[in-house]
């Protein structure tokens, strides 16, 4: 288990590297980019439309009343993953998938074990995405402490949440995917077989209308 120290120690040695590698490059869409709209609108039924969610709380949207949300062609999106496990690898096919039907500009990143785990994220948020999504159980920890550190940086986790998520920290959790750190207790068990193609697809779109509406910071839970 990675403690708050030792993943600030990491998280800061992982970006001094980065800037001495220099990261200006047209490779990491440091371009300009306009700040992503989203095309289309949520339908009734996804969040309270007269008040905002507060930091933190639970949504419970009616399903598919995020079906008319599409992110805008050229949207960027690093996918980090973190393990072999069938579920990790059903919600990578699903991101690789939205991406190809959304046109999305997506770039992966295999964020590997252990100590290589933080200067995965810190690469991640070099390359100046408009969103990074973590697919992988191992990332959280990690994510818990350098997400609260780049506020300027959206990120969505599938299948599992940070505990204290900042504002810019969105998940998308359901019975048996609500994975929430080591030694932590999660909303439900932990249930592989849950992670079906069919409720990560759902879930990846779920969560992308939530950040390009801007509800964020919250926890999106599919009935």
């Amino acid at each position: 288990m990675y403690s708050p120290r030792r993943v600030l120690g990491l998280f800061a040695a992982a970006t001094l590297t980065t800037l001495l590698a220099g990261c200006g490059s047209g490779d990491d869409w440091s371009q300009p980019h306009p700040e992503p709209t989203a095309l289309g609108v949520l339908k009734a039924g996804f969040s309270d439309p007269t008040t905002t969610p507060a930091p933190e709380s639970t949504i419970t949207p009616a399903p598919g009343s995020w079906d008319e949300v599409h992110p805008p062609k050229g949207y960027r999106v690093v996918l980090l993953t973190a393990g072999s496990d069938a579920p990790t690898q059903t919600l990578t096919a699903a991101v690789t998938g939205w991406a190809d039907d959304e046109d999305v500009d997506l770039r992966t990143i295999a964020a590997g074990t252990g100590d290589a785990l933080v200067p995965s994220i810190t690469k991640a948020i070099a390359m100046h995405p408009d969103l990074i999504i973590s697919a992988g159980n191992d990332l959280i920890d990690p994510l818990t402490v350098v997400s609260a550190s780049r506020l300027d940086q959206q990120f969505l986790t599938i299948g599992a949440e940070v505990a204290e998520p900042t504002g810019n920290v969105t998940a998308v959790d359901w019975t048996g995917g609500s994975f929430r750190g080591e030694g932590l207790e999660a909303s439900s068990p932990y249930d592989p077989a849950t992670f079906t193609s069919e409720r990560s697809a759902a879930a990846v779109r779920a969560g992308a209308a939530a950040v390009l509406n801007r509800l964020t910071g919250i926890v999106v839970w599919l009935s």
